[in-house]
């Protein structure tokens, strides 16, 4: 079940915090002028500092202390005047210094919190999680390591190393696997909306480990945790975690301990497997950096960032609902996606009725048009005034609903405009009631035995008729007058 509570019953909380890292979408990584481009051979993004090379030295990427500064402000944290960076020591072959330079007893900001819709609500009217932010604080990534099956050899590219983050440690405050799966979207909703990251899990953009203990029901002290390692989808946030809870419970009704340690995710398995014993701060060997000194991030810099913050999800999907008395549910889908949700709001500034009618069209066709011509937003190269005109058509009774979602799909495909497509393809609804009376007249008169089935009682056939007036009109008559008049001449 969703939240175990075939397991848990009332006999046990688990208690869950994650730390989650974000990737900066800095041109250059944190320390070095080499680039962040995903995709690359290689080794091909690879500065001297990267990797490790004698008499290199570090210098801070000023766009990525203020991507931080705006993550920080938009979950609600303390920023620090001043701050500083340390030496996070370990040795992998994906780390060729030895150690990562990351952010110890100084992070730049703390103290936030996200609240978090808990009930599947979009406006997070229902039930809500408040999550504690403990530390947001600064990094660079690490290489990648790919361990070949049956080879006796593994393979490290180092493109990564070096690539800005900010680690996101939560408070202890989330108690299900779909709490946790819910702050994970939240966080990338910001993050995105920011315009930080592009919170590509499946890239790596996005990624988490998830600290988990269990303890009984009504106890105030922690279980022993146990951390999983670098999950990667929302789904497995929710899987692996709810397998820890499941393999913790086990082990406890069994009478045997939790040990401390840092465990996988096995995806086939469904299971988590041991990694290695976990580790500690004193393990690492923190020292602040000496080749950085402490640096100061000024209030006033801090008060233009927080001034330039775009509107966030939550925000957007309230005015959307209150000022604009848009749907739950389509507020949601429309600030699903940066692009979308401009889109949205820069149609209905072209538009002079409610905005509920834009919203239908975006969520019910454009988004349609867009997944069947493979396009995104950006791509598809109609810009919100020109698809406004399109749902005026239509509105307008100039062609039909149909017609429009046809008319978008040339404007992607041909990029013509849609009063060209309109004439070009005899699109334009037929209105004259006296043609389509004409019409509705030789369908019944061909069409007797549905005529009597109509009127002994079977009222599905009018939608027939009104199929077959359409088909002698090639589409083009106005459905509306269709119904009106078979409707009055079948009830005569």
């Amino acid at each position: 079940m969703d939240d175990l509570s075939d397991i848990l019953g009332d006999e046990y909380e688990a208690v869950i915090g994650l730390e989650v890292h974000c990737q900066l979408d800095t041109a250059s990584k944190l320390f070095s002028g080499a680039s962040t481009k995903y995709g690359a051979e290689p080794n091909s993004q690879v500065a001297p500092l990267d990797m490790g090379l004698p008499g290199t030295l570090p210098v801070v990427n000023r766009k990525a202390v203020e991507y931080a500064v705006r993550a920080g402000l938009a979950l609600r944290c303390d920023v620090r005047n001043e701050t500083k960076f340390a030496r996070k020591n370990y040795f992998y072959p994906d780390l060729p210094k030895g150690y990562q330079i990351s952010q110890h007893r100084a992070p730049l900001c703390e103290n936030g919190e996200l609240v978090v819709p808990i009930d599947g609500d979009p406006l997070g009217d229902g039930d809500v999680r408040r999550v504690g932010i403990q530390r947001l604080h600064l990094e660079e990534d690490a290489g990648k390591s790919t361990h070949l099956k049956g080879q006796p050899h593994s393979l490290v590219d180092l493109n990564r190393c070096g690539v800005p983050l900010i680690e996101i440690v939560s408070e202890p405050d989330l108690r299900t696997p779909a709490e946790a799966r819910a702050y994970m979207k939240a966080l990338r909703d910001i993050v995105v909306f920011l315009d930080i990251s592009d919170g590509e899990m499946s890239e790596g953009s996005l990624r988490c480990d998830a600290n988990v203990s269990v303890r009984p029901s009504g106890d105030e002290a922690f279980g022993t945790r146990t951390e999983l390692k670098n999950i990667n989808s929302f789904k497995f946030v929710h899987d692996g975690i709810a397998a820890e809870i499941r393999r913790q419970i086990e082990l406890l009704e069994a009478g045997e301990s939790v040990e401390q340690e840092t465990r996988l995710y096995d995806v086939d398995a469904g299971r988590t497997r041991p990694m290695r014993s976990k580790e500690e701060s004193h393990d690492y060997r923190y020292f602040p950096e000496p080749d950085l000194p402490v640096f100061t991030v000024d209030k006033e810099w801090i008060e233009e960032i927080r001034a330039n913050l775009p509107a966030l999800p939550a925000e957007r999907r309230r005015m959307y609902r209150e000022a604009w008395n848009v749907g739950r549910d389509d507020a949601g889908v429309l600030t699903g996606e940066p692009a979308l949700a401009n889109f949205f709001e820069a149609s209905v500034a072209h538009w002079s009725g409610d905005a509920q009618t834009v919203a239908n069209w975006i969520v019910n066709q454009w988004l349609r048009v867009l997944n069947d011509t493979g396009h995104t937003i950006d791509e598809a190269g109609v810009e919100p005034g020109e698809f406004v005109g399109v749902v005026e058509l239509v509105e307008d009774r100039v062609i039909s609903q149909n017609a429009g979602q046809t008319v978008l799909e040339e404007m992607i495909t041909t990029g013509r405009d849609a009063e060209t497509i309109v004439d070009d393809e005899g699109l334009r609804q037929m209105t004259d009631a006296g043609a389509i009376e004409s019409l509705v007249d030789d369908v019944l008169d061909d069409n007797p035995e549905q005529v009597a089935e109509y009127r002994g009682g079977n009222n599905n056939v009018l939608g027939w008729f009104i199929g077959q007036v359409m088909q002698a009109s090639g589409g083009s008559a106005d459905p509306k007058i269709v119904r009106s008049l078979l409707q009055e001449k079948l009830d005569s």
